[in-house]
């Protein structure tokens, strides 16, 4: 095979899943090695971009290579830079958790344990729910449901439950599943009449955590299936982490026995958190990283990151690869330089053309397209929910909004925001995306 060429092949698939800029930054300076036995190696700038690539978009690479050459493979990074010994000690032992969870089929974020996790009064109360859960499994606050705003820490948390209970007790059965994937496998067991086996491996574990629960909303049969699985962990006495975007009885087209079955343990919140928090994130987060990072930079991240935790982080990744690759210093004129296009300014209005960016970014389509005149699902909503927010966000009319998409009329505009109201009160998931784009561009 050809690796060379298969691999322009897809880096093709790749930037029109994740759109121009994060492909410019991200994907395109990646070069491809070798393949052997089935594992590719593929040439990377710093240890940044394999953190980055990692923690976004982990079956990317995978999933593109599948879709060009039909043939599955394992991804094996290669540094261009020489890495620091104790960086280098640190990636030993989480690429050690790594293989140690892949070999048990539990997919665990390595990275996320209490120990990396920064405690203060937005989180105080869920970090230390959390703690005691991972101290005595089943027996205390169980079920734990753990509520936030997207990128606070709430998978954090649920991670760490799970490292402490790998590390400390081998024995144990454990899942980590999202409520998305939960549901596909639900389906997939009804499909191919597998439903039995199902039930045996979700219902004979020691340890649940359930990602994101919000998203089997107006899902009965899953919603059936979790009831019934809850249940049967509970009787056992079998620990279950449960983690939302909002609380049990803001979780719309979820059924009465599953909101009091969320009710029956400890119900704990994570608020977003102040300047100094976020500066304390930061200095931990640059400090484990060995990323030098002065007070300056960080009270302005800090205070200009407006999002959330996740982004934050993301935001000082991005530094750190454009330091290592150009030699410069970490400093304010470059995080303004470098970070321009996730930096709130509250005295600039939000123009159509960000919300175009943002959406486009946000579902991997490219900006020529939500402009044009196709039609497909794959394009239609994301035209749809940027014609909502753009209404919602800005002062432009019906009009300028239409015209600002290709020069469409004032009734497609209208259309776009009735059909994206309507999915908002009929679909959880939907509603969480249109809320996280629309509290990306809020100053």
């Amino acid at each position: 095979m050809d690796i060379v060429n298969s691999w322009d092949k897809s880096l093709s698939f790749i930037e029109d899943k994740v759109g121009d800029s994060i492909f410019e930054l991200w994907f395109k300076p990646i070069k491809a090695g070798s393949l052997k036995d089935d594992i590719l190696t593929l040439e990377i700038p710093n240890r940044f971009y394999k953190e980055w690539i990692e923690d976004n978009y982990p079956e990317i690479i995978p999933e593109a290579i599948k879709r060009t050459t039909d043939k599955d493979v394992t991804i094996k990074f290669k540094l261009a830079e020489r890495q620091d010994k104790e960086i280098k000690k640190i990636q030993r032992k989480l690429d050690s958790r790594r293989q140690k969870l892949a070999n048990k089929g539990i997919y665990l974020n390595p990275k996320y344990i209490f120990d990396s996790f920064v405690v203060g009064p937005s989180n105080q109360f869920a970090h230390a729910a959390a703690l005691a859960v991972s101290e005595s499994v089943g027996k205390r606050y169980n079920p734990l449901f753990i509520y936030g705003g997207v990128g606070l820490g709430k998978t954090h948390l649920i991670n760490s439950i799970g490292n402490v209970i790998v590390d400390d007790r081998p024995e144990y059965n454990i899942i980590y599943v999202s409520a998305e994937q939960f549901t596909n496998e639900v389906v997939s067991a009804i499909r191919h009449d597998r439903m039995g086996e199902f039930k045996d491996r979700y219902r004979n574990t020691d340890l649940f955590l359930l990602d994101d629960v919000q998203f089997i909303a107006g899902k009965e049969r899953t919603q059936d299936e979790f009831f019934h699985t809850f249940n049967a962990l509970y009787e056992k006495q079998k620990q279950i982490v449960i983690s939302s975007d909002r609380p049990p009885k803001e979780i719309s087209a979820i059924t009465d026995r599953l909101k009091s079955r969320f009710a029956m343990g400890l119900i704990a919140d994570i608020q977003p958190p102040d300047v100094e928090m976020k500066v304390a994130i930061l200095q931990k987060k640059a400090e484990s990283e060995k990323i030098n990072l002065d007070d300056e930079v960080s009270y302005f991240l800090a205070t200009r990151i407006k999002s959330n935790i996740r982004e934050l982080e993301g935001c000082l990744i991005k530094l750190a690869a454009h330091s290592t690759l150009t030699g410069s210093i970490i400093d304010l004129d470059m995080a303004k330089n470098v970070l321009r296009e996730f930096l709130h300014d509250d005295d600039r209005p939000i123009t159509v053309e960000q919300i175009q960016k943002a959406v486009c970014e946000f579902y991997g389509i490219r900006m020529q397209d939500i402009k044009a005149r196709k039609r497909t699902k794959e394009i239609a909503i994301p035209r749809q929910v940027a014609m909502y927010i753009s209404k919602k966000l800005t002062d432009l009319s019906l009009n300028d909004i239409g015209k600002a998409f290709g020069g469409k009329d004032h009734a497609t505009v209208i259309y776009a925001c009735k059909q994206t109201d309507e999915k908002i009160n009929k679909d959880e998931s939907f509603n969480r995306i249109v809320d996280n784009l629309m509290g990306r561009l809020k100053p």
